[in-house]
């Protein structure tokens, strides 16, 4: 009997965050986001949370040696292509998260910094920021902040409320991360101008046409989308590009489950007569 070649592990995105039990954000964004392109999803929780699609009821920070051992864990069994960081829950899983970073130098980190709900339920308060700029910054490949995030972490003690996005990249930059992308569905612009920055500059800016109504979860598909898109290989310029083409369609194919915001469909390209193949 001739033997069966056992199939090459796909590429492996261990992904930092909480869980949102409605699927819209969250943890679960990231595995189905990560799954949808091809990835393999290793998962350290961080935090539980009480929402649904409306907003936040409540969220409860795993303990930091928990998210530790969770990482170390996996860490010492499986090789990771990319890390992917999401909502973080504490300033103590900042700085855990930030030495596991440091210990494996050579993986490209993606950081989603979530700071707040879609709603505006604050995630963040100012020593969860204050640990991000010190010690999670510096150790980051991709920073992708929407607009009023990056204006929070670019605030150095002076007003920042009102900053242009070039200045918020430059001073992002600064504190250490490698390259930066500010998303800018919260601006007040016809089109969504998504605007990709590393120390030299501007690197690439795209737009997109503005889809009606509000989405739950945007940011973290965008983020796992890089991450995915970087582990199977493109440059990070190529995967931001490609990353925001399968979010626009995830988005433009979202559903509205509950009475809240809308739901993008991860698995879009799976339907039928979508045209789309996949990774």
């Amino acid at each position: 009997m001739q033997a069966v070649s056992k199939p090459v592990s796909p590429p492996i995105v261990l992904t930092f965050a909480a869980s949102d039990p409605s699927g819209g954000a969250g943890m679960q964004a990231d595995l189905m986001t990560l799954s949808a392109l091809g990835c393999h999803a290793l998962s350290v929780l961080t935090a539980l949370t009480a929402q649904d699609t409306a907003g936040i009821d409540g969220v409860l920070s795993i303990a930091p040696e928990w998210v530790d051992r969770q990482a170390r864990v996996l860490l010492a069994d499986i090789a990771v292509d990319v890390f992917k960081i999401g909502l973080l829950g504490s300033r103590e899983n900042v700085e855990v998260v930030a030495q596991i970073m440091t210990d494996y130098p050579d993986v490209p980190v993606v950081f989603d910094p979530v700071l707040a709900s879609g709603r505006g339920d604050a995630l963040a308060d100012a020593e969860m920021i204050a640990a991000m700029r010190e010690s999670l910054l510096p150790r980051t490949t991709l920073l992708t902040p929407n607009s009023l995030e990056a204006r929070r972490l670019a605030d150095d003690g002076r007003s920042a409320q009102n900053l242009p996005l070039a200045e918020c990249a430059r001073r992002l930059l600064a504190l250490g991360c490698s390259q930066v992308l500010l998303t800018g569905t919260h601006e007040d612009t016809p089109q969504v101008v998504n605007a990709l920055y590393d120390s030299a500059g501007l690197v690439r800016s795209d737009r997109w046409s503005r889809l009606p109504g509000s989405y739950h979860g945007s940011g973290c598909t965008i983020a796992s989308a890089v991450a995915a898109f970087l582990a199977h290989g493109l440059s990070l310029s190529e995967a931001v590009g490609q990353a925001q083409d399968y979010t626009w369609h995830a988005l433009a194919a979202g559903f509205l489950p509950g009475r809240g915001q809308y739901i993008p469909d991860r698995f879009y390209r799976t339907k039928p007569g979508t045209g789309k193949d996949h990774g």
